[in-house]
């Protein structure tokens, strides 16, 4: 198992140019006009959609649900892949090189914009490789522990993270993933220092939480919803401004010790560029009909995600925001991947 330590310790603060060039990202990989328009008669054989980390975390079991109903809509299989590693490259590159058909759509959320950040290089060009589908949920990341660490709140978890630094093991979904990028946040708020120990996914950290082997982790909540509600892991915290419907005892960490603190990640599909326009219009609004269907929201809620959904366009205002907000954390981190 690779364990990192704290990145303010471990990685020099990346050139300010890396910043500048993702500018192009919002218009070059998200510009409606790259679109063509034929659709006609989709899909008319299975479809993939590629995950990028391993089964058994939350992505993974959003899109199964997701998959399910859209076969029932189209009348074809839609395939779910996980291709984990390389904190979620090795998947994005495969649809990256996929016929732009819409036969081969990705699951991605912000980890597209941080990668874009952190990787010196990428095996696809990361501001014209993808065109956005939907952004279909919502979700915050929330932190918890295995009980038998003796840590019962958020308070006792940064004062010991503060009094003995290094000494809380925190599993993370992906090495420079948005709970990396988040947890940084803390640590610049609080001084908290814990021992990384990055993952190819939520389900391997997960796991080894549950079994004692690492302390913590910071992850999204549907990941983990039962466990908590088995009295599994103890959670401490949500790290949005609101709680979560799926565990309303739960605080938001802006209650307990860090006013103002909101981070939220999100799920969503894209195509490869060049896709034509009304294949990327046609599974948007079967992909929001599927999300929106009350039986399926409910379980998306239960799970403890909330529905999103909006145009293509939407995604990229998305992504224009995160941009600004995590590259200034990441270079006051000094987080790299190498």
């Amino acid at each position: 198992m690779k364990t990192i330590t704290s990145s303010h310790a471990l990685c020099a603060p990346r050139a300010p140019r890396r910043v500048l060039l993702l500018g192009a990202l919002a218009f070059t990989v998200f510009h409606p006009l790259a679109y063509a328009d034929n659709g006609a008669g989709f899909p008319s054989k299975p479809v993939h959609i590629v995950v990028p980390v391993a089964a058994g975390g939350s992505a993974d079991k959003l899109t199964r649900l997701i998959a399910e109903r859209l076969s029932d809509k189209w009348g074809q299989s839609v395939v779910v892949e996980n291709l984990a590693g390389a904190s979620g490259t090795i998947g994005a590159a495969r649809v990256a090189k996929a016929p732009a058909d819409g036969y081969t759509l990705l699951q991605q959320g912000e980890g597209l914009t941080l990668n874009a950040i952190l990787f010196d290089r990428l095996p696809y060009d990361g501001q014209k490789a993808f065109a956005p589908v939907i952004k279909a949920v919502v979700n915050p990341q929330i932190l918890v522990v295995n009980p038998k660490t003796g840590i019962n709140d958020f308070r006792s978890y940064l004062a010991r993270a503060k009094a003995q630094p290094q000494s809380i093991s925190l599993g993370l979904p992906g090495n420079g993933g948005i709970a990396h990028v988040a947890h940084e946040m803390i640590a610049q708020d609080t001084g908290a220092q814990v021992n990384y120990i990055p993952y190819s996914g939520g389900g391997p950290a997960t796991l080894d939480v549950l079994a004692g082997h690492v302390d913590a982790t910071l992850i999204t909540l549907a990941a983990v919803t039962d466990h908590v509600r088995a009295g599994k892991l103890r959670a401490l915290a949500v790290t949005t401004s609101y709680r979560s419907a799926a565990l309303p005892d739960v605080p938001t960490m802006s209650e307990v010790g860090l006013p103002g603190f909101a981070v939220e990640s999100w799920q969503g599909y894209f195509a490869p560029a060049g896709t034509p326009g009304a294949v990327v219009a046609k599974i948007n609004r079967d992909i929001q009909a599927v999300i929106s269907a009350p039986e399926t929201r409910a379980k998306l809620e239960d799970m403890g995600f909330k529905v999103a959904g909006g145009s293509p366009g939407d995604m990229a205002r998305t992504f224009a925001a995160e941009r600004v907000r995590y590259a200034r954390t990441i270079q006051t981190a000094g987080i790299t991947l190498r």
